[in-house]
C-alpha cells in the first residue's frame, strides 16, 4: 500500500510530507487513541454509519471528547481533494487524546488530534484466498472491544503468521478461540455457524455484524458461543472476516486440514455470495 498524497490533520488538508504531529502527542507516546477504517465501494462507504458509531462509542469508553459527526463534511472534502470522490478507496481515521506533558494521567482539557487519509483500494468481488493460519495464545489485554491504536500485541501475532508464511494467527484464551490478529473468526460444524460473543475479548467487527445478519436472513443457524481448543478437529469449515478481508475461507489451521482442493465449504461459499450481493 502506498502513502497518500493528502492528509487531513486537525481541520486542514495538507500534503502528506507536511503533516506534522507533536512528539508529545499522547498517541505517539502512549498509543492513547483510537482508529477506524472504512472502504468506499461504488461511490458509497460500506456500512458507514456503523463504523462511525463504533468510533464514537470507543471515544466515549476512553473519555476522549469529540463529536464524530463533525467528520462527515470533512471526509467528503478530503475525498474531493484526493480525487477519490467516486472511486473505490480506503479511509483511515485516527483520533488521539492530543498533546500534553508526559504522564500517565491526563488533563481534562486536551484538544484531540484528528487525522485522516484516503488511498485507492479495490476489493475483489469475493476473497478467493484459501487461508493457512496458525494458533497462538491470546496474550493481549482484556479490552479488545476498544479499537485502539496501540496494537503491539496484534502486530507481533500477525508477524508470526507472516514468518510461517501463513495468512493469519487465530487466538485462544482460557481454552476457547477468540478472534484473529486483525480479523474476526467463525467456525462451522454440522451446518451451524459459531463465533465468539461480542464481549471485551474481541473487537465487534462491522463485517462480523454483517455476516451474523446474513446468517439470519439466509436461515443459517448461528450461535455466538466460542469453539474450544478440544473441538478444533471436529469442525467442518472456518473463515475470517474484516473490512478488507471481507470473508476469507480457512483451508488449514496448524496441521489440521479442512479441505485439500481449492474449494470452499458450502456454508462459507453461500455467505461469500450473499456478501457480494449487498456490496
Amino acid at each position: 500500500m502506498s502513502y497518500p498524497d493528502k492528509v487531513y490533520l486537525n481541520g486542514s488538508i495538507v500534503n502528506s510530507a507536511d503533516a506534522k504531529v507533536s512528539v508529545f502527542d499522547r498517541g505517539f507516546i502512549f498509543g492513547d487513541g483510537l482508529y477506524e477504517v472504512m472502504v468506499q465501494i461504488n461511490g458509497r462507504f460500506f456500512y458507514e454509519k456503523e463504523h462511525l458509531d463504533r468510533l464514537q462509542s470507543g471515544l466515549q469508553k476512553i473519555n476522549i471528547k469529540f463529536d464524530v459527526s463533525l467528520l462527515k463534511n470533512e471526509i467528503a472534502t478530503l475525498l474531493k481533494v484526493a480525487a477519490l470522490t467516486d472511486k473505490d478507496c480506503m479511509l483511515y481515521i485516527q483520533i488521539t487524546r492530543g498533546v500534553a506533558p508526559r504522564q500517565h494521567s491526563f488533563p481534562a482539557d486536551i484538544k484531540p488530534t484528528v487525522m485522516m487519509y484516503a488511498v485507492p483500494k479495490v476489493l475483489p468481488e469475493i476473497n478467493t484466498v484459501n487461508a493457512h493460519v496458525i494458533t497462538r495464545k491470546d496474550f493481549r489485554w482484556s479490552r479488545c472491544d476498544i479499537k485502539m491504536t496501540s496494537l503491539l500485541g496484534n502486530v507481533m501475532l500477525n508477524e508470526e503468521a507472516m514468518q510461517h508464511e501463513c495468512y493469519e494467527t487465530i487466538l485462544h484464551r482460557d481454552g476457547v478461540f477468540t478472534e484473529a490478529s486483525h480479523s474476526n473468526l467463525f467456525f462451522i460444524k454440522d451446518g451451524v455457524v459459531y463465533t465468539h460473543p461480542a464481549d471485551e475479548y474481541i473487537l465487534n467487527g462491522i463485517t462480523r455484524i454483517v455476516v451474523i445478519e446474513l446468517c439470519h436472513s439466509l436461515g443459517i443457524e448461528i450461535v455466538e458461543t466460542p469453539i474450544s481448543l478440544a473441538e478444533l478437529n471436529t469442525i467442518d469449515e472456518a473463515f475470517l472476516t474484516g473490512t478488507s478481508t471481507q470473508i476469507a475461507a480457512i483451508q488449514q489451521i496448524d496441521d489440521y486440514i479442512l479441505y485439500t482442493r481449492n474449494e470452499k465449504g458450502p456454508v462459507t461459499q453461500r455467505l461469500q455470495e450473499a456478501f457480494l450481493k449487498i456490496k
